[in-house]
């Protein structure tokens, strides 16, 4: 993984949901609590999601192949497209299973270990509330004058916005969770604590769609960000580059970027001068961006008037 960054908020949440994840198994065992076992399940995934993106940050290091030429920077972007469907099936769609389950057949949180899952449910805000603050701290340090939203929405790196909406989304489940068994424990009647699970499930689902949509979306290859494209289209005009006829990117991965474009180049140079111009207009797209580039320019003329597509060749020849 490319930031450090990326990595301590994904170590701070795995340490978090890990220690989270036992709590709420003991809890579920002491007292046969639908939403502890949702919650349970819900660090579980949590865990498994952490682990992945760290697998993927692995993976997207390795060097380029012959079959691979471009690397594997996408790697990240497909752990974290699996981390969308884990959520989605072991975390939203399990809750919302035990929430049916348990609404058929309530049963109230009874016996003398019933401040178990208060207790329990304390310490896990305490601590995802610590994941969540050290995930906002790195953001902090990337996202600029975006707002969290726009951040989350646009950002190229996966990593710190999983696990901002995970550690949101942990923080609001455990605060359902909370609601549910406080008032399955005063009214004595189960289906709160199932309301409670399926409140956690409805909003896993929602969490785990968004997220398999923004990373389809780079699966599918997103440009680099405006501002980024708007420095390289500044850099490329000078020393021979007259300016850009059509500029395309594309993001290889998080921060491995594709640059491919047509430039203008001065009409009387020669094949020695275009190629000092192409040279010398890399070097400026690469101190523009602080990214890896891969970059290809093609030079050619402006034309003044439209481009008109070739037309085909005839023959007099009849046809047989």
């Amino acid at each position: 993984m490319s930031s450090s960054g990326g990595t301590k908020a994904v170590v701070a949440a795995l340490a978090a949901n890990l220690g989270i994840a036992v709590t709420k198994f003991v809890a579920y065992l002491l007292t046969g609590s639908s939403s502890m076992l949702a919650e349970g399940v819900h660090s579980v995934a949590d865990s498994g999601n952490q682990g992945l993106l760290l697998l993927g940050a692995r993976r997207a290091n390795r060097a380029a192949s012959e079959h691979h030429q471009f690397g594997y920077g996408r790697a990240r972007y497909i752990y974290a497209f699996i981390v969308s469907i884990v959520l989605f099936s072991l975390g939203g769609c399990f809750a919302l299973y035990e929430a049916w389950h348990k609404f058929s057949d309530p049963h109230p949180i009874e016996g003398r270990w019933w401040w178990v899952p208060l207790a329990v449910l304390g310490l896990g805000i305490v601590m995802e509330g610590f994941s969540f603050r050290t995930a906002i701290r790195e953001a902090n340090h990337v996202r600029g004058d975006k707002s969290f939203a726009r951040y989350v929405k646009e950002s190229r790196a996966p990593e710190i916005p999983v696990i901002l909406l995970e550690d949101l989304g942990a923080l609001i489940g455990l605060v359902l969770a909370l609601f549910g068994v406080s008032m399955t424990l005063v009214t004595h009647d189960g289906r709160w604590d199932a309301i409670g699970s399926g409140a956690i499930g409805v909003l896993l689902v929602v969490i785990a769609v968004f997220l398999a949509r923004e990373m389809a979306s780079m699966l599918l290859g997103e440009s680099a960000d405006p501002q980024h494209q708007r420095a390289i289209e500044a850099a490329i005009p000078g020393q021979g580059i007259v300016s850009v006829i059509h500029l395309r990117t594309l993001h290889l991965g998080p921060d491995e970027l594709l640059v491919a474009a047509k430039v203008e180049v001065e009409r009387a140079d020669d094949a020695a001068h275009v190629s000092q111009a192409i040279d010398a207009a890399e070097v400026r797209i690469r101190d523009a961006v602080p990214l890896s580039t891969q970059i290809y320019l093609e030079p050619d003329l402006r034309r003044a008037g439209p481009v008109t597509a070739p037309q085909p060749a005839t023959s007099d020849r009849p046809i047989d």
